[in-house]
């Protein structure tokens, strides 16, 4: 963790010598760029108030899928990307829109469906295995379709069982183009198979008789990155505020907050900062 740190503080030390000192007193506050799941599992508004209680610094939340999250942030919206599609995350640094990404946390993806469970996908550990199935009984499925983390896998997953979903599309697989939540309220509402973040699903008070069918595949694992937004694309850069929230989430008070989350008694992230990038 000492050698993260200082590999980051590094960086960002140089931004803050190139343009010449932190943002005017008075704008004490970041704008974070992150998921859906980080602000529908309640993380956040778990997380964000203790940082802000020992800072001063307020954090102001833009809640979007991954994708939308990297281009705001590309485009200068934003001081902090927290999101969780490793590839994209990676390309947004080498291309020169971030100082350094992190492994910040961890939990995975399922499948809920309904309790009829159409194609006998229920207590499968397969998850490409369990999407042929769903493909072959021409089940509902009900996609996010919005480029999210979340999207992105489910679309990787597909590829894998050698489904095109694409000419699926408004048959039995209906993209919603909606956030986690709502692609599972409709989801729920149409019987659909969806796919889904373990927090948000924890979180979610809307099951009906819906419940997780598709869990424990390695290639369910799901990620989260932290990366500080390159100071030379912002307006406004607040280096010292975006350096302050990096030290603190990647740090052991930030770490342990993310592991201390929990609702009905589960446990919703798990921190791994330390392991690195």
């Amino acid at each position: 963790m000492k050698r993260i740190r200082r590999a980051f503080i590094s960086a960002a030390a140089i931004a803050l010598c190139v343009l010449g000192g932190p943002a005017l007193a008075g704008e004490n506050f970041i704008i974070v760029q992150s998921t859906t799941s980080t602000q529908n599992s309640g993380l956040l508004d778990d997380l964000l108030p203790r940082f802000t209680a020992m800072t001063g610094i307020e954090v102001r939340v833009v809640a979007v899928g991954t994708g939308q999250a990297i281009k705001n942030a590309r485009n200068g919206d934003g001081d902090i990307l927290l999101v969780h599609a490793r590839a994209a995350e990676e390309k947004f640094v080498a291309d020169g829109f971030g100082v350094q990404r992190f492994d910040l946390m961890y939990n995975d993806f399922v499948v809920v469906g309904p309790a009829a469970d159409p194609a006998q996908v229920g207590g499968t550990a397969d998850a490409v295995a369990a999407l042929r199935r769903i493909a072959a009984a021409n089940a509902i499925f009900a996609s996010r379709g919005d480029d999210s983390g979340t999207h992105k896998k489910e679309l990787s997953l597909w590829q894998a069982a050698g489904v095109d979903v694409s000419a699926a599309s408004g048959t039995w697989y209906r993209e919603t183009g909606s956030g986690m939540g709502a692609t599972l309220n409709t989801g729920i509402g149409m019987g659909a198979y969806v796919m889904t973040d373990r927090a948000t699903w924890i979180a979610f008070g809307n099951k009906g008789d819906f419940r997780i069918l598709v869990e424990g595949d390695e290639a369910l694992f799901n990620q989260y990155g932290v990366i500080m937004v390159n100071p030379a694309r912002l307006r406004s850069p607040k280096i010292a505020w975006s350096r302050a929230f990096m030290d603190w989430i990647l740090g052991s008070e930030g770490q342990a907050a993310i592991a201390a989350y929990k609702v009905d008694g589960q446990q919703l992230f798990f921190p791994n900062a330390r392991r690195g990038s």
